[in-house]
């Protein structure tokens, strides 16, 4: 696997991902070791980027989630050192972070979304419950991993579920809550796979369900039939392209009572962990975890 040269994994990281991004890390390192790739661990929160250009890596195969890594801030510095890397440009990245300026994006371009508003503090909460109905979910508009999301069951809550979620960020997003089940679609190279459908154990499939539990059910197949999932594929490959989304990452649904989907939110670069979903829908796929990673490896240098 000498084609790809010196390749630094970067995960770890500063952000509240940090965990689940040395989880996903080291997984994606074992794969390329085990493929025979001269691959080598990177956290830039114990050492400067520069180093990459120092010690002459190659390539860079990005598993920060969260801020500094999966919001476009890295992948602009790796282009200034001209250093090819995985997923998603900086725009792209910098958009899939921000929930909100993703909903605008697709709003404008007709796809279907749940009912949502930006909030500030002085937000009339009563119209917010009247807009949006109860329960409904709050959430800082630029996090990952379900950090800081909070399911909102009664107006009085509304003023203290916006104070945790701005804590995380400056903007904080409320949205319908949509009962119909969740799911998710990967994307890979410009092909969709297999759609997942989630049945968390707990109230909703927030970081607990995610990566502590092992109660949380993954269906797939999704149990849709064969248009219904067809129709999901192709709005998850829309929605990306939209966003200027490259390489690999996953778009997020939920399905109405209405039996409707409506896309949630973009992922730019996915967990690549024991309970992570792109791997999952890579195997329906009959595509092995090794595989996928060197899929993955293979798009570097095409990000913009």
């Amino acid at each position: 696997m000498n084609k790809f040269g010196k390749v630094a994994v970067l995960f770890g990281g500063r952000s509240a991902e940090r965990e689940v991004s040395l989880k996903s890390g080291a997984a994606v390192l074992a794969a390329l070791l085990r493929s025979g790739v001269d691959a080598h661990a990177f956290d830039p929160a114990e050492r400067e980027l520069s180093a990459l250009k120092t010690e002459k890596f190659d390539r860079v195969f990005m598993m920060l989630h969260g801020r500094f890594g999966e919001d476009g801030t890295v992948q602009g510095a790796l282009e200034l050192m001209g250093i090819p890397y995985t997923g998603s440009g900086v725009m792209a990245s910098a958009i899939g972070m921000d929930k909100w300026r993703t909903k605008l994006i697709w709003q404008a371009a007709g796809l279907p979304i749940p009912e949502y508003e930006a909030l500030t503090a002085p937000s009339d909460w009563d119209a917010v419950a009247e807009h949006l109905d109860l329960p409904l979910f709050m959430k800082p508009a630029s996090e990952g991993s379900s950090v800081g999301v909070i399911k909102v069951k009664k107006v009085e809550d509304l003023p203290a579920a916006y104070a945790e979620a701005a804590q995380h960020d400056k903007v904080v997003i409320a949205e319908s809550f949509m009962g119909g089940g969740e799911y998710t679609v990967a994307i890979l190279n410009g092909k969709a796979l297999p759609a997942i459908k989630i049945e968390p154990a707990n109230e909703f499939y927030d970081y607990e369900a995610k990566y502590l539990r092992d109660d949380t059910r993954y269906l797939c197949p999704c149990g849709l039939d064969a248009e219904q999932e067809a129709g999901m594929q192709h709005m998850a490959q829309l929605g990306f392209q939209l966003i200027g989304g490259q390489g690999w990452g996953r778009v997020d649904f939920l399905r109405g009572e209405d039996g409707k989907m409506y896309l949630l939110e973009a992922n730019t670069a996915p967990g690549m962990t024991d309970h992570s979903l792109v791997p999952m829908a890579a195997r329906q796929a009959g595509i092995g975890f090794d595989q996928l990673v060197l899929q993955i490896l293979e798009g570097a240098g095409n990000a913009k």
